[in-house]
């Protein structure tokens, strides 16, 4: 199993190496242990484009997940990227009240998700499945480590 990691923010401070643990953690738990994962830490200025160019929505978003293998794949173990916004992650832990470990944790887990397969968008009872497998694998991995240790905004426009 290999996860390859991209920080695309000069300002976030990262534990690298828990965070490649806990993708690793991830795929062991939802069945995809000899698989490889790429993921991607970026700002809403990034994500936006990326969400407008590949979902047409014009707005940033938490989560983006590339799957591979429902593509015409060189590499079968490649299971996907997941593309993670750390700006929005962390608005939505103060809104949620958790912490940005947490967040980014559980958007982790919700993005390698979406590359296995589940799409809460399909339906009621598919985003309940989902939801169920998301706390499912959450608690499998046990407690989050330290993922990212900060993340200042110093200039929102340029993150």
């Amino acid at each position: 199993m290999a996860v390859y990691l991209r920080v695309r923010l000069r300002r976030l401070a990262k534990a690298q190496a828990s965070l490649l643990r806990a993708a690793e953690s991830i795929l062991e738990a939802v069945g995809e242990s000899h698989s490889e994962l790429s993921v991607e830490l970026i700002g809403d200025g990034r994500m936006r484009q990326l969400n407008r160019l590949y979902r047409r929505k014009d707005r940033t978003t938490d989560v983006l997940a590339f799957p591979m293998r429902e593509a015409d794949n060189p590499c079968p173990t490649l299971l996907g990227d997941v593309v993670i916004s750390i700006p929005t992650a962390f608005r939505q832990a103060r809104e949620a009240g958790r912490s940005p470990n947490e967040e980014v944790a559980a958007l982790l887990v919700h993005g390698v998700l979406h590359l296995c397969g589940y799409d809460h968008e399909r339906s009621e009872q598919e985003a309940a499945r989902m939801r169920r497998r998301e706390r499912a694998v959450l608690k499998a991995i046990g407690p989050v480590p330290r993922l990212v240790t900060r993340f200042v905004e110093l200039n929102k426009r340029r993150c």
